[in-house]
């Protein structure tokens, strides 16, 4: 039986349902499944193009390490990477207020076209495709361009198991 997940933009007030990859991606499935709800401040990527995320503490019992991966995502991918304390940059930790976190979760959706995940520092940075947005696509892809517009400045993402 297929597993969902409601995401939403609180402050904008737009969701949309996407459904998990349980096929492709079991483990990465499972791990975020078990930690829902998660939730944190959004932002939107600078050089991956079509991109909002949160970082939140590492939550699985066990790293699911790589599967289904992908460093092209296309929209409605949800995307999740796990990154080191060590690749992440001093600034970047501090602005994002994780500096004394030994890693992070960070879980991305993918809202238009055009991704491409290379980091000028770093290389190829690819990521395991968990899910798929299959309902509300068109007005959350708007709500997300509209972070890039507008601001993240107070805005949330928030992920839940959705029932139906």
């Amino acid at each position: 039986m297929p597993r969902y997940l409601s995401i939403t933009l609180e402050k904008r007030g737009v969701s949309c349902v996407a459904e998990l990859l349980d096929k492709d991606a079991p483990r990465t499935c499972e791990a975020v499944w078990q930690s829902s709800p998660q939730a944190g401040p959004v932002h939107h990527a600078k050089y991956a193009r079509n991109e909002i995320y949160t970082m939140v503490p590492r939550f699985a019992e066990r790293e699911p390490g790589q599967e289904n991966p992908t460093v092209t995502p296309i929209p409605g991918d949800l995307v999740y990477f796990s990154f080191d304390s060590g690749m992440l940059d001093r600034e970047f930790k501090e602005e994002k207020d994780i500096e004394a976190l030994p890693g992070v979760i960070d879980l991305a959706i993918f809202y238009g076209r055009n991704n491409l995940l290379l980091n000028g520092d770093v290389g190829w940075v690819p990521g395991n495709v968990y899910g798929s947005i299959v309902d509300n696509l068109g007005a959350f892809a708007e709500a997300c361009n509209d972070v890039w517009r507008s601001g993240s400045v107070g805005e949330r993402l928030r992920y839940e198991r959705h029932s139906g």
